[in-house]
């Protein structure tokens, strides 16, 4: 398979495919800094969003194996007095696999643009998972615990909050030591975008009503959270 021919001409990123050991496919292309033209390179480091859940789960995981978490243990065992509406007697497990029905600060069933949520609330304050929850826990539960699935952003910013409960670190930092580093991930982390370290890309938003490109430092987290 021919994969050059099958690939938009306008791929901006780096693809790296490896089949039975052996590296089939490696291909770095577009910019890292689109306006000075800085092409990326096999080191540059991207922001993957959502994707970073699955760091979470794993730290959660690990816990849930060395015994200091269980699987139908509660948000009210943990977060008690920071839960606002939230049932307290949501799991672990309903958090875990997105049937929880904690009101979603992103509910994306309803909002298009995740820098919508900024218009009324600054997006440099968010710097830590406690610095989303004015964003949500005053809202009623989406659903009763457990009654459905429904991706939830939330859900995962609750979780990094009792891993930093329970281990007494930042979430990152307990994901560095535990996760990145046995992992040699030594090119993986929570980066502030005011702070970002050596061969970040930078990342891009099309705005229709210009025909050019915006950076998004104005539409994310001014760092990573659980959620992503």
């Amino acid at each position: 398979m021919n994969i050059d021919a099958v690939m938009d001409k306008q791929f901006r990123g780096n693809i790296y495919i490896v089949q039975n050991g052996k590296v089939i496919y490696e291909r770095e292309s577009g910019f890292a800094d689109l306006p000075n033209q800085i092409p990326n390179k096999r080191e540059t480091k991207f922001a993957s969003a959502s994707a970073g859940k699955v760091f979470v789960a794993v730290g959660i995981l690990q816990l849930i194996e060395q015994g200091r978490l269980h699987f139908d243990d509660t948000l009210g065992q943990f977060l008690g007095a920071e839960l606002g509406k939230m049932d307290p007697a949501v799991t672990i497990r309903q958090l875990l696999t997105h049937t929880s029905g904690v009101p979603d600060y992103f509910d994306e069933s309803v909002m298009d643009e995740y820098e919508e949520l900024w218009t009324d609330f600054p997006n440099y304050k968010i710097r830590h998972n406690r610095d989303l929850l004015p964003l949500f826990i005053h809202k009623p539960m989406m659903y009763p615990r457990g009654e459905r699935f429904q991706y939830n952003n939330s859900g995962y910013v609750l979780l990094a909050l009792i891993i930093e409960k329970i281990t007494e670190m930042e979430f990152d930092e307990y994901l560095k030591i535990n996760v990145f580093d046995p992992c040699k991930m030594t090119g993986t982390g929570y980066y502030e975008l005011d702070k970002l370290p050596a061969n970040c890309a930078h990342h891009y938003i099309y705005s229709a009503d210009t025909g050019d490109y915006r950076t998004n430092i104005y539409s994310v987290d001014a760092k990573g959270t659980g959620a992503g």
